[in-house]
């Protein structure tokens, strides 16, 4: 009973709680910022892909517990199954729409691929499909925490049978132990994982 006092008594000092609370203090957060190419990734992107695909990225589809704006976060040494969220910050949209967007942002920018938004305006060569899987940041101890993302990646024909598939996962330590912190390691945690996913998507288009 004392240990889970004292537990409850840092997440109030540290303005956590599970039911996010937005008000006229939130700080709201995106992490969809585009990175510019550097002039070996622009000539990389030339050499990899010569002809582009007209490929149609649906809305990101992320589990229940996901599908708001909160910033998750769990405590690995004290209950790490039980998720909780930062009271006074959140993301502009939840992470799936975000992560949406960034997705069509970098293949937009960094490939030869058209990024078609309805398939009524233009035949679909491809369609990929992305399931979120995890989004948190884990605390190890008080002070040091990571985040962790896991994403699911299926890439559909225009004959709609699957024709690869892929789990994308990664971790990056959190500068600081709140939700800035998270946020700064999410920035860099989900481009690594675009860039991944970009890879692994003009490897599957050009195979194909």
């Amino acid at each position: 009973m004392k240990k889970s006092a004292v537990i409850f008594g840092l997440l109030l000092l540290t303005g956590c709680t599970v039911i996010p609370r937005p008000d006229s203090s939130t700080a709201i957060y995106n992490f969809t910022v585009p990175t510019p190419l550097t002039e070996q990734r622009q000539q990389s992107q030339q050499q990899r892909v010569k002809n582009g695909k007209k490929i149609l990225i649906p809305q990101v589809t992320a589990p229940l517990w996901l599908d708001n704006p909160a910033i998750h976060y769990r405590l690995a040494y004290h209950n790490a199954a039980q998720s909780y969220t930062y009271a006074s910050s959140r993301w502009s949209s939840p992470p799936a729409f975000l992560l949406t967007q960034q997705i069509k942002q970098k293949i937009a920018a960094d490939t030869h691929h058209l990024v078609i938004k309805d398939s009524s305006v233009a035949i679909v060569e491809y369609e990929l499909h992305i399931e979120i899987e995890e989004f948190s940041q884990i605390f190890d101890t008080l002070t040091d925490s990571h985040v962790a993302i896991r994403f699911r990646a299926s890439l559909v024909n225009n004959a709609h049978r699957l024709i690869a598939q892929k789990i994308f996962s990664t971790t990056h330590a959190a500068a600081t132990a709140d939700a800035a912190g998270a946020v700064s390691g999410f920035t860099v945690a989900s481009n690594q994982l675009v860039d991944e996913l970009i890879e692994w998507l003009d490897n599957a288009v050009n195979h194909f």
